[in-house]
């Protein structure tokens, strides 16, 4: 069988599922907007996409297996509360038909740097008190939790407050198998951030909910070969964590490996420079450790920006600055760049395969015929209202 990954179009936002080969379904971010609701409106409804790609357990419930927030900002978790059931399980009803969480993939360090130095939306307050009750449960059972309650906590969290968690929490720099409390052999994870608190002490860029994303690097088997792709994902990360990034893996790079990269911050400037690109544009320096971190790219790369259209026309983020160097990054291995805003006037679902040889962009089914298997960058359709 295939993996698959989905990248939906959200505007400056991000929301990816990852379909393992074993069938697993893992969800990173999610930013439902209220405008797609109208049927009058263009905003494509990722909701109902996401609903067709998911199946339903013995009980009726549309689920996904793992859900991961990569960081509290409101573009990574809007629609939460309205779309996906948050409580406990025996609280999901029919009547609204809320899609169930079996397993919370959560950084408490994102939280505790959030809550210190921005304000949280509502979304991002209702994650948070999920993650805190499926934690307690853990704790009041002894571990004895089942689907709806289960947590996963990558990082720990500061002055022992992970103490007592360790079958449920995953250290920076280690790697792990399991979803849904099972271990799987199609997904091989690495932590690579958020950084703890040893590594950013003293230094304020660091406690930004940005700085304190979720970075990880997944590798999935696809048709039985295991490791055919590595999938690096780092919610709105900036520079300064990439070249810190750098600086631990430089020796060893092959922690920041990837066949498929979801280009950080929406394509921003901001993962790749400390120069204000508004401010300076083309006069604004590269920072060498950052983009040596995000070039780890394997032959035939794909790299995906999800973002609005990228234009040359000032903004940031998407940054036309940043998309050049992306493209300068697959140019060299032969892969190819792909905005998930764009067409700008009907943007689709990306979709990306996994077989034995690796990722490929599937290309629209044609009237009688099959999904094109030239490699060729490609889209599937997406319901609009």
């Amino acid at each position: 069988m295939y993996a698959k990954i989905y990248f939906l179009p959200v505007g400056n936002g991000d929301m990816t599922l990852v379909v393992l080969e074993s069938g697993q379904k893992i969800l990173i971010d999610v930013n439902i907007r209220a405008a797609a609701d109208n049927p009058a409106d263009k905003t494509p409804d990722v909701a109902r996409h996401l609903r067709k790609l998911l199946a339903r357990d013995d009980k009726g419930r549309l689920y996904v297996d793992a859900f991961l927030l990569s960081h509290p900002d409101e573009d990574h978790c809007r629609g939460l509360e309205k779309h996906f059931h948050l409580g406990v399980a025996d609280g999901w009803s029919k009547q609204s038909d809320k899609i169930f969480i079996r397993e919370v993939w959560s950084s408490p360090m994102v939280f505790r740097r959030a809550s210190r130095h921005h304000t949280l939306c509502p979304d991002a307050k209702a994650f948070n008190k999920e993650a805190r009750r499926r934690v307690r449960r853990f704790r009041d059972t002894g571990g004895r939790v089942t689907d709806g309650d289960r947590i996963l906590i990558l990082g720990e969290d500061e002055d022992g407050k992970t103490d007592g968690l360790e079958s449920v929490l995953v250290k920076v720099g280690e790697r792990f198998r399991k979803v849904n409390g099972v271990t799987v052999r199609s997904m091989d994870a690495l932590l690579l951030a958020p950084l703890p608190k040893s590594e950013t002490e003293g230094d304020e860029d660091m406690l930004s909910k940005n700085n304190s994303s979720t970075i990880l690097r997944i590798s999935l088997s696809g048709e039985g070969m295991p490791d055919a792709c590595h999938f690096l994902t780092g919610g709105d990360a900036e520079v300064s964590i990439w070249e810190r990034l750098w600086g631990k893996y430089s020796w060893r790079p092959s922690g920041l490996t990837y066949h498929i990269l979801q280009v950080p911050h929406h394509c921003s400037w901001r993962s790749l420079s400390h120069d204000s690109w508004s401010e300076l544009g083309e006069d604004a320096k590269v920072s060498e450790g950052a983009r040596n971190a995000l070039s780890q790219a394997r032959r035939g790369a794909v790299i995906v920006a999800s973002s609005k259209a990228i234009k040359d026309d000032g903004n940031d983020p998407p940054c036309i600055r940043a998309k050049r160097e992306y493209e300068s990054i697959v140019r060299g291995v032969q892969g190819k760049f792909k905005c998930v805003g764009e067409p700008e006037d009907r943007p689709e679902v990306v979709e990306v395969e996994i077989g034995r040889y690796g990722p490929r962009i599937k290309t629209p089914r044609p009237k009688g015929g099959r999904y094109g298997r030239s490699g060729a960058v490609g889209s599937v359709p997406l319901a609009h209202g």
